[in-house]
């Protein structure tokens, strides 16, 4: 496996919509997928998207974490590679959270996502895959499909005073909106 580069906000890949994987099986997916984990696991991160590497592929690989205490040791969790995925809110619930994003390293901000989703993908085995999820799970979802659209976190915040570099909210002693909390997505 390699650890491949992440692509940085500004990056044209990262703003265009990715192009569907078509059959998730081939050698190759395979192992832009397994690539995708080791890079995810050496960035600290809980999601990553194949545009992040490079790859205008709608493929993503996510932890199934529920909440943030749960992130504690990501490399126990087995990761979920997604091939295609399609997500759908469930219900008007909106929640607000702190976000980070690999392609956008030492920023935080709080961004509103929907509370739960319904999701379905492929496997690397051509198996559909589904199911609801609520909690951080739900946000690492949205956030990665969202690399998918071509759209970064900040796109989505309503307010952008709550965009701050990680050190800066240390160094002021603060937990407050551009704090990490736990591992970025």
């Amino acid at each position: 496996m390699t650890i491949l580069p992440v692509l940085r906000m500004g990056h044209p890949t990262l703003l265009a919509v990715a192009e569907p994987v078509g059959d998730p099986t081939t050698p190759q997916i395979r192992r832009l997928a397994l690539d995708m984990i080791e890079t995810m696991h050496a960035e600290e991160g809980i999601g990553i998207a194949a545009p992040q590497v490079g790859r205008s592929l709608r493929l993503i690989v996510v932890l199934p974490i529920e909440e943030r205490g749960a992130a504690g040791d990501v490399d126990a969790i087995e990761p979920l590679v997604l091939a295609d995925p399609v997500l759908e809110p469930v219900g008007d619930a909106v929640e607000e959270a702190v976000e980070g994003c690999l392609s956008i390293p030492g920023l935080r901000g709080q961004v509103p996502r929907p509370a739960r989703v319904r999701w379905r993908a492929r496997d690397l085995d051509g198996e559909e895959l589904g199911g609801e999820a609520g909690g951080l799970f739900a946000r690492i979802l949205q956030h990665e499909v969202d690399h998918l659209d071509g759209i970064l976190y900040p796109m989505r915040m309503n307010d952008l005073r709550s965009l701050a570099f990680v050190d800066a909210v240390e160094a002021a002693g603060s937990n407050e909106a551009g704090a990490p909390e736990g591992a970025k997505p």
